[in-house]
Order: structure tokens, then sequence, then C-alpha cells
């Protein structure tokens, strides 16, 4: 909402000099601008993306690998909302992107949350011990 109220159309406006600013851009695409033509098919994947880590995030109860999932879901429902229901139309709607980062991409918060919770989870996941494992990592078999 700020961006587009605040933001002219590709003007940039310097936070950090050159290496930081506001511009605001529509992004039909995924990063990067990437699949520009196929606004429909993302609209599906983010759909898709969001049902999956919700059940995910319902059936996992390591508290480390919940905050990841949680960040994943917020930037997940956030793109598959402008998606949805932005410009130009239902289902094939564009990001409203505005961190401009020193012009090598534009992106938004919900990126910031995207790309977040995946490092965050890879991470987790290193340090996630399996209960079920044994020290050699593989699951105990029980002797009979």
């Amino acid at each position: 909402w700020w961006a587009e109220t605040s933001l002219e159309l590709f003007e940039y406006h310097p936070v950090i000099g050159d290496l930081l600013g506001w511009r605001l851009v529509y992004n039909p695409g995924a990063a990067f601008g990437i699949a520009s033509d196929f606004t429909w098919a993302l609209t599906s994947l983010a759909g898709i993306a969001v049902l999956a880590l919700t059940v995910y995030g319902f059936t996992n109860r390591a508290p480390s690998i919940a905050i990841g999932i949680a960040a994943l879901l917020g930037g997940a429902i956030s793109h598959l909302g402008d998606r949805l229901f932005r410009e130009p139309g239902f289902a094939v709607g564009h990001i409203v992107d505005f961190i401009d980062y020193s012009g090598f991409f534009v992106g938004n918060v919900a990126d910031i949350f995207l790309v977040g919770g995946a490092i965050f989870l890879v991470i987790a996941s290193l340090f996630q011990k399996d209960a079920s494992a044994s020290p050699g990592g593989r699951p105990e078999q029980e002797n009979s």
C-alpha cells in the first residue's frame, strides 16, 4: 500500500545512496522477472506452496522448523494475494516490488521473508537432531 501511494512508477529514491533505495515496479513474473508470460502458472504454484506449507506447518513439531515455515508461508501468502487480486486481473496479477538493491533487482518485504525463511530452514535442518536415527545415521532396528 505505501509503495503505491508514495512512489512514482520506476522513479528511484535513494535510501543508502546507490546501494539501497525505493523504486515502484509491477512484476508479472518470478524473481528477476522470470516467467513473466506465465503469471497464471506462478499463481498456481503459489497456491500449491501455501497449501503445502500450511499442511507441513501443522504436522511439524520442531519449533526451529516452524519459524522457517512461518516466514515462507507469510511470503507465499503475500505473493498469492497479489497474483489473485491485483491488476491486470484475477489470477494474473502483478507483484508490487519497491525495494531496489543497487539496480540488481527490485523486491518487496515478502521476498525478504521467503529468502530469510529458506535460509533459516537450511540452517535449522543442519542442526536438527532426528530422534529416530542412531549415531550411524540409520534408524534403530529392533532385535527380535
